[in-house]
């Protein structure tokens, strides 16, 4: 009977405190500045480190403590799901939480559904294991479009084609409007083979008049090749990779000096 009787002890309250990030039975305090929040993402997560975190605060006892499991007054768990690296708490434990010890930090979704790729310094999906091109650190800095910190954002990241990294409903909203290329290095941000195909068939279709019939230069932004073609007001076609994501340029100063 008393173990039963401890047992729904520590159950109690869960998932029914917490804040708009996580459910969990304990508020933390701020080491940097000694206030009193929900998670360090109320406080600000791109400046609280978590494994600084050493007090908290039971939300059903009100009881102050050092950062551990079970509250130390009242005997509940302060999370189902609790990280002593982390100093991390979540009742939700549906999340398949994990600690990943090279990322420093704990992940959701399941340990065995995650790969941590050393160069990119993350945790990507095993999906994606051996079919992303590999960027220093791609995780480790803020998302080009809202400029979030990626590497711990709660939200969900999408990996481009080149290998720099965002968040999903930034990227969502940026092809929304007809953005089709990497913020950062202005590449392919999806497979344009069929785009760049209708374009050949406009381009075929609308004959510039004589006075337009020069050659420029242009740089790809995909191959990254220097190459004259012929002007077209709809767009410059590299003959290298087929791609019309081509801004013009100067020629090559080898050509230039001729």
């Amino acid at each position: 009977m008393e173990a039963a009787a401890s047992e729904h002890r520590l159950e109690f309250g869960s998932m029914e405190y917490g804040c708009e990030h996580y459910r969990r039975r304990c508020k933390i305090r701020a080491p940097c500045c000694g206030e009193v929040f929900g998670c360090r993402h109320c406080h600000n997560g791109a400046t609280l480190r978590r494994v600084k975190i050493f007090q908290v605060i039971c939300l059903v006892c009100d009881t102050e403590q050092t950062a551990a499991k079970v509250c130390s007054n009242c005997g509940v768990n302060m999370g189902e799901y609790f990280c002593d690296v982390c100093k991390f708490y979540d009742d939700d434990t549906e999340k398949q939480q994990f600690h990943c010890d090279d990322c420093g930090i704990c992940r959701v979704g399941g340990r065995e559904n995650y790969f941590h790729c050393q160069k990119c310094g993350s945790c990507y999906v095993n999906s994606l294991r051996d079919r992303h091109m590999c960027v220093e650190n791609s995780m480790k800095h803020q998302c080009p479009i809202c400029c979030e910190y990626l590497f711990d954002s709660l939200r969900d990241t999408r990996i481009l084609d080149c290998g720099h990294t965002m968040h999903f409903e930034c990227f969502r909203e940026m092809i929304q409007h007809n953005q089709y290329t990497c913020p950062i290095c202005y590449k392919s941000a999806l497979n344009m083979t069929n785009e760049w195909r209708n374009l050949d068939e406009e381009v075929a279709a609308t004959i510039m008049p004589e006075d337009y019939r020069y050659k420029v230069w242009i740089f790809c932004n995909d191959c990254h090749k220097t190459s004259d073609v012929y002007f077209h007001v709809l767009g410059h076609k590299c003959y290298q990779c087929k791609s019309y994501n081509t801004r013009t340029t100067g020629p090559p100063a080898t050509t230039a000096a001729q």
